[in-house]
């Protein structure tokens, strides 16, 4: 019998509230069996309820068996009163069973005036705070959105929470989001069609797909994941870590190789100490402070499993500690059993200490002295010290939890409180008792020892001051007052181009109302300041200083002043991000004298640049021209460019915060520490006396927190908690709780929630077969995931490029003078597809023509791409294949691996999975388009986005890889996606309650047959088999 046409009922919201006209009282216990549910289906159609997603707090805690009823979160209450006034209803309650429908609350008859009715609320909301089932009380009377701000103020005194929505205001026990979706009225319902021959041919290549399914879906993953050899390495990263063992197994003869290898490394050894050359180098190195504590400092590692080490910018901690450890055991002839591991938090810096330290010993890179990052690494057969970063040590541990062989770990710049960094702390802080003869070393460069040492039980602390000559620091009073530079409402907007502009005008309205982050977090340092001791005209200047402003201009000032009056040495200008340094770059490249290359050599330096790149900020010009430096961060303690004799900081730093109650990540520029600025500051005293310009006032320092927020508290932990399961740590909740300073039970929950809708921890927090695949590639999870299933439908070289695209910063350039053109260009790419990721497809296929023809270059300059990045994107596809390779996902033959890289269609399906739940509705309207997510409502797109620029799209549904709370809510890199491939591939369903139903995230599917056929689909590709799935036709 022919199957009829598939209808289903799509929310853009994906959104289904309980709609009534009366307030009502829902029951925890009044819905407990599926017969309450009448479904509206007509024998012409089938009825879905789509949500978009599982992942907002709002929907955290299911809800006893009402199906289309919205799953409210603890957070908001699992019941309330309502009073929503709608003439539809989206679902309608049987009566049919023992329970009776429940009957409406008598609406209590508020009095017209304010204070009348701020009486009568005072009585509810004692009653809330009395009930201890109830969480909340939802109105939306007219007069108390009109009597709201009285009411917010006796809420609050009563300890309880509360926000208006639109039309509605809330009252809660706990704190409420920014946005409600089951309290958004405005979301449309819509009715789609799915052909009968389209479900045809799914269920075709379906029962294909079922008959030939692989018996064994786990053996090509346990094999890649159980091979742990001696060495420990990992799957693409062969070599890296291995411990060398004599071929032979015999105690007698392995004994007798190792003291041989042993000899040979001090015998070496000596005869470079005892070179001129070694000489030379031994007397630069005795000159450090490090060298004083030499002694003292071994004895207390060779008497302590853990030491914590602080040591002031200059002391040589980094670069001696480690060798001092080294030359120990191989005089010792201990060399041969010696394996020590250093961990940076950063790759520029992992590379360029071990550079340093191996040209100390007289040495190549990769003798004893090696290194291993992302993408390159050096290492020999006699490497007895690596320096790595921190995400490369914890990826051995994933398969070698005991590190065997490894005698020392040091952990350098503990102190930035890196996620990985607090992340490794608490690892190892559990491994020391099983490994007894393993040392630890945490390397601080603040003086906060004492927090480390009580973490590890008291664990002994050095301090090794450092030597610096004295730097002199200019705040913005005095500078204003040295220069005579003037600051006006004017001046102070700096200039991004035509494509930033919201940056501009943000920075403009901050004079009429101070009301950001940045300004309202020394406000009251700013009423406090008495500026009576300096002139007029400075004193007028600042009283029109805006604190959002990065100041350019200023800079620019500065700098001419450094140039023009001050003694020779490099400037080092701290900013906050590349988009500063980038548009700073331009303008001072357009000055007369900063642009001058006879006089000035503009550099930037931030974590992306290639390995060729960093080595020219470390080299020193030409006599007669002065060397400027725009850094991020990065340079407070990774890095030290020793010429430095002048420091600018703006006092800012781009952070990345997470908003866990409205599940959304935050990017905005915030003041630095004490600690922070104090190390800019020490950035100018390494060779002669130094100038620090501080960017803003005395008083506003004063105002700075002592230490930075940890990163572990701050950001989403999707990967983290991945790795806790990896590493078969046991509950991710109990485990992060043993952590130095841990992160909220919110921001944890949210990601445990994250990781089981894209089906990577089950419903018991146990990792799934798709779970175990991605805990071995080194992306995000949404990445690893669309790797996996390229590879499983064979379009793997698309993907490659998107997820190694997606990795790295933004191929396409967007210059100010030439945006319209850019933007056009980048549109054809996309052509006419509404996706990001196909345009960077299309683009990166390009290059590598050009570049097979020797036109790469010209073809960058007329396309306004990075020719860098392209190339960063090239290396990182290679390094993912050969991983896709190792766990058995991907053969030689690269024709099978991409049958269909050039089905559009596919393309977006896989994208669609490895993006879900990011995703968002299009709302087509006249002349613009309306996108809202769950947790956020309404949401824009980044300006470089080719569906920014469209008058309409033509899909139902945008995902995205990330979002971004600036000063609205961003969506960056999307792409189009129709209702098939959002039912498909969006995320994970389950069985109903009745055989033949289908559970879709909050919405049951009736359809006997397509209900099956979609449970088949998704436990096809859900489960991402070992052998491809012969069903990618679909």
């Amino acid at each position: 019998m022919p199957l009829t046409p598939m209808r289903i009922r799509v929310p853009y919201s994906g959104i289904f509230r309980l709609a009534t006209r009366r307030p009502i009282l829902i029951p925890p216990t009044r819905f407990s069996r599926p017969s309450t549910f009448t479904s509206t289906s007509t024998p012409t159609t089938t009825n879905l309820r789509l949500r978009l997603s599982s992942s907002s707090p709002a929907f955290r805690h299911k809800t006893l068996a009402v199906p289309f009823l919205h799953q409210q979160s603890s957070t908001y209450g699992r019941f309330a009163f309502r009073d929503v006034s709608s003439d539809d209803s989206d679902l309608e309650i049987a009566s049919s069973h023992s329970h009776a429908r429940p009957q409406p609350q008598p609406q209590q008859q508020l009095g017209d005036s304010t204070l009348e009715n701020i009486d009568a609320w005072r009585w509810k909301l004692t009653m809330l705070l009395r009930n201890k089932d109830e969480q909340e009380v939802v109105s939306n009377e007219k007069k108390d959105r009109r009597d709201f701000l009285q009411l917010e103020t006796l809420a609050t005194r009563m300890g309880l929470y509360s926000r208006q929505y639109a039309k509605l205001v809330v009252f809660s026990k706990a704190p409420l989001p920014n946005y409600r979706p089951d309290l958004d009225d405005k979301r449309p319902l819509r009715e789609v069609t799915i052909p009968y021959g389209v479900h045809r041919e799914v269920d075709t290549h379906l029962l294909a797909h079922l008959s030939h399914k692989a018996t064994n879906r786990l053996g090509s993953l346990d094999d890649s994941l159980h091979r742990s050899s001696n060495d420990g390495s990992i799957p693409g990263d062969k070599g890296i870590f291995e411990h060398v063992e004599p071929m032979s197994h015999n105690s007698v003869v392995k004994e007798k190789i190792l003291q041989r290898r042993g000899l040979q490394m001090r015998q070496q050894q000596q005869g470079w100490q005892e070179s001129p050359e070694g000489i030379k180098m031994l007397e630069f190195r005795s000159s450090l402070p490090a060298f004083k504590e030499k002694d003292a400092f071994l004895k207390v590692v060779s008497e302590n499993q853990v030491i914590v080490v602080s040591g002031e910018t200059g002391c040589g901690k980094t670069t001696q500690l480690p060798q001092y450890i080294l030359e120990s055991e191989i005089e010792a002839a201990r060399g041969a059993l010696c394996n020590i591991i250093c961990t940076q938090p950063r790759r520029i810096s992992a590379i360029s200490v071990s550079e340093r330290v191996a040209a100390e010993r007289g040495e190549k890179l990769g003798e004893s002295v090696g290194y291993k990052v992302r993408l390159e690494g050096m290492k020999g057969r006699d490497t007895r010290l690596l320096f790595c970063t921190t995400g490369v040590l914890l990826r051995r541990l994933l398969v070698d939890r005991s590190l065997k062989g490894v005698t020392h770990v040091i952990v350098d710049e503990i102190h930035e409180r890196g996620m990985n960094e607090d992340f490794l702390l608490i690892v190892l802080k559990d491994l020391l008792p099983r490994r007894p003869d393993l040392r630890l070393i945490l390397m601080s460069a603040t003086l906060n020892a004492e927090l480390f040492s009580s973490y590890f039980d008291g664990a002994p602390t050095m301090h090794i001051p450092g030597f610096t000559f004295p730097v002199r620091a200019h705040f913005l009073e005095d500078i204003l007052e040295r220069t005579g530079y003037c600051l006006t409402p004017y001046n102070q907007i700096d200039d991004y181009g035509k494509d930033k502009t919201w940056k501009m005008q943000k920075q403009a309205q901050s004079f009429k109302k101070r009301k950001s982050q940045i300004a309202s977090a020394v406000e009251d340092a700013l009423e406090v300041a008495d500026f009576k001791g300096y002139s007029l005209r400075t004193q007028e200047s600042l009283s029109c200083w805006n604190p959002d402003s990065i100041g350019f201009n200023l800079i620019e000032h500065v700098l001419c002043h450094i140039v023009k009056n001050e003694r020779a040495g490099a400037v080092l200008v701290f900013m906050t991000g590349w988009d500063d340094i980038n548009s700073l770059m331009d303008q001072l490249q357009a000055h007369p004298l900063l642009g001058d290359h006879r006089r000035v050599l503009l550099l930037a330096c931030h974590g992306s640049m290639s390995s060729s790149e960093q080595k020219l900020i470390f080299e020193h010009p030409e006599g007669g021209v002065r060397k400027i430096v725009l850094a991020t961060n990065m340079a407070e303690t990774s890095i030290t460019i020793n010429d430095v004799v002048f420091v600018v900081d703006c006092g800012k730093a781009k952070e990345t915060s997470y908003d866990a109650l409205n599940n959304t990540p935050c990017l905005l520029p915030a003041w630095i520490s004490k600690a922070a600025a104090r190390q800019r500051k020490g950035r100018a005293g390494r060779v002669q006396p130094g100038e620090c310009y501080h960017l803003y006032p005395r008083r506003v320092y004063d105002a700075f927190a002592d230490y930075q927020l940890p990163e572990l508290l701050r950001t989403p932990l999707q990967s983290l908690c991945l790795q806790i399961k990896s590493l078969q740590l046991g509950s991710i909740s109990e485990f992060l709780s043993s952590a130095l300073q841990p992160p909220e039970p919110l921001s944890v929950q949210n990601a445990v929630e994250y990781l089981k809708i894209i089906g990577a921890l089950d419903e018991n927090e146990n990792l799934t077969v798709l779970g175990r695949k991605l805990s071995v590639l080194p992306v995000e999870p949404k990445l690893g995931k669309m790797l996996i299933l390229g590879a499983i439908f064979d379009c793997l070289d698309p993907i490659l490029t998107v997820v190694a695209g997606l990795s790295v910063r933004d191929p396409f350039v967007m210059p100010a003078d030439k945006k319209g053109l850019a933007e056009s260009v980048k549109a054809q790419f996309a052509a006419r597809d509404y996706s990001d990721h196909l345009a960077l497809v299309r683009a990166y296929d390009g290059w590598k023509d050009a570049e097979a023809q020797k036109a790469g270059y010209e073809y960058c300059w007329r396309n306004f791409l990075s020719s860098q990045t392209l190339r960063a994107i090239e290396s990182l596809r290679k390094q993912f294949f050969h991983l896709l390779k190792d766990i058995g996902l991907v053969g030689n033959n690269s024709e099978t691996n991409n049958k269909w890289r050039n089905e559009v269609h596919m393309l977006r399906a896989v994208i669609c999975a490895g993006l879900f739940p990011g995703i968002s509705s299009v709302v087509n309207k006249e002349k613009s388009i309306a996108l809202k997510t769950m947790e956020d409502g309404q949401v824009l797109l980044y300006a470089n986005s080719v569906n920014a620029a469209v008058p309409k799209i033509p899909y139902p549904w945008l995902v995205f890889n990330e979002k971004v709370k600036v000063n609205t809510v961003f969506l960056r890199d999307s792409t189009a996606i129709s209702d098939s491939m959002l039912l498909l591939f969006g995320g994970n369903i389950s069985k109903g309650w009745a055989p033949e139903n289908v559970g879709r995230v909050s919405g049951i599917f009736h359809e006997t047959r397509v209900s099956q056929d979609l449970f088949n689909f998704k436990e096809g590709t859900g489960g991402t088999d070992t052998e491809k799935t012969s069903g990618s036709n679909v």
